[in-house]
């Protein structure tokens, strides 16, 4: 992925975090999408959320298929391992590295089109074996690249710029990562920052696989009237289910209020926040519970947001299977190759 490089100044009234590394560390090149895009906006909020964490870059791998938002991870984490894999096939090379690596930590950048049309296979199996990574689905119900064609995630009754209307059913990802057994499924808006940051952060730090399904519009075939992935129709129907923000683990901070107040409650780094208590009608933790809500919300035409579910009970890819704690690509050789006679003891345990 090539892009336009960005100056290396760094202004010193730049903030450091933990690391003594500003934000601009977190950066990547210039961006080459179209004006306005959604994608540039969630670019903004990765490179954020990383900043805020305090992650070291070169611990960091991202990873990409085709599409405009396979372009974006050129906009970001410069100094960090990448690759752009075969349109579709994203969610392989993303298990490879998480078998190789265990300590990295796994970005997934996808498209409505990457993830649930021809990758939809591998995006179910990713989900399924709670892979340990950020899945983020950049949204905008179209297929950029080609002109504008109506994608699989694209709304009944939603209207292409040239007018025709669309009237097959949509796949919702989020709905889909619930039925499958995500155990970290959230949807966001690339217009709400404020939002997006913190369910990112969360999303990095989640042991398994955290699936973020984000509304991008895109500016030059989908930001019409007419159209359920436009700008004015995310705002106009945007509903958030849960107001909350990213506390990193740290001493225990406790606080008591009740139902339907606001708390403001003084955090470790010496910010606020304030905190929400949800409603008794959505709970966080029920897998058929938060499906329902999301379907009674999708047939009022709105887009629920937030933290839509949570499991954290489950064990991870590498939990499921037991692997050595010793990332693989840290191994000493003696340990990787078991000799003649360790291959003759694993093949017995298969006759």
């Amino acid at each position: 992925m090539t892009s336009i490089v960005k100056p290396t100044i760094v202004h010193r009234g730049l903030s450091r975090n933990r690391l003594g590394l500003t934000i601009r560390d977190y950066e990547g090149g210039m961006s080459t999408l179209c004006a306005g895009c959604g994608h540039d906006s969630v670019t903004a909020a990765i490179v954020q959320a990383f900043f805020e964490l305090s992650i070291p870059p070169h611990r960091v791998a991202k990873l990409s298929g085709i599409g405009c938002s396979s372009k974006t991870p050129a906009y970001f984490l410069g100094k960090s391992h990448g690759f752009n894999a075969v349109h579709g096939r994203m969610p392989s090379i993303a298990a490879g590295a998480a078998a190789a690596n265990r300590e990295l930590y796994l970005l997934g950048l996808s498209g409505d089109g990457d993830s649930l049309s021809i990758g939809f296979g591998q995006f179910a199996h990713a989900v399924r074996r709670n892979l340990n990574m950020l899945y983020i689905i950049e949204n905008n119900g179209v297929y950029g690249l080609t002109k504008g064609q109506f994608s699989a995630s694209a709304d009944i009754g939603t209207k292409a710029k040239r007018g025709e209307q669309n009237l097959q059913p949509p796949i919702d990802p989020v709905q889909m990562a619930m039925a499958l057994g995500g155990t970290f499924v959230g949807r966001s808006f690339s217009g709400d920052k404020e939002q997006l940051v913190p369910l990112i952060k969360a999303g990095i730090m989640h042991r398994g696989f955290a699936l973020l399904d984000v509304l991008s519009p895109c500016v030059t075939f989908n930001d019409h009237d007419g159209s359920t992935k436009s700008y004015a129709y995310a705002r106009e129907h945007f509903h958030p289910v849960v107001n909350t923000d990213y506390v990193p683990p740290a001493t225990e901070i406790r606080v008591a209020y009740n139902q339907g107040e606001v708390m403001p409650v003084e955090l470790h780094d010496g910010s606020h926040l304030l905190l929400r208590k949800i409603s008794d009608d959505y709970q966080i933790h029920n897998r058929g519970m938060a499906i329902e809500y999301l379907r009674s919300h999708q047939r009022r035409g709105e887009f629920v947001t937030g933290l839509l579910y949570v499991d954290e009970t489950q064990p991870d890819l590498h939990g499921i299977n037991s692997t050595v704690g010793t990332p693989l690509n840290e191994l000493q050789f003696g340990r990787l190759c078991p000799g003649v006679q360790g291959i003759g003891r694993i093949n017995d345990a298969y006759r």
